[in-house]
């Protein structure tokens, strides 16, 4: 599946996307958060506050329980606030 990062996400791990084949273990939006946090340094900063880091599968947003199974697209990125 394709992975996006945005902003801070983006900054601390350095890549924009990547492609990821997760472990079929890996079911949930927070199961491949913290499989991609175990992933380097740059990966563990960003995702060393799950809690903080929002989630989108296929352009939805998705809650960290929300089944990444039969994803395109899951996409990360720090909360957004309005103006």
């Amino acid at each position: 599946m394709k992975i996006l990062y945005f902003a801070w996400v983006r900054e601390r791990i350095g890549r924009e996307a990547e492609e990821v084949e997760a472990p079929d273990e890996v079911r949930t939006v927070a199961e491949l958060a913290a499989f991609l946090a175990a992933r380097g340094e740059g990966y563990a900063e960003a995702f060393k506050e799950p809690k903080v880091v929002r989630a989108a599968i296929d352009r939805r947003h998705a809650r960290p329980d929300a089944a990444i199974a039969g994803a395109r697209e899951i996409a990360f990125f720090p909360p957004m606030t309005g103006g």
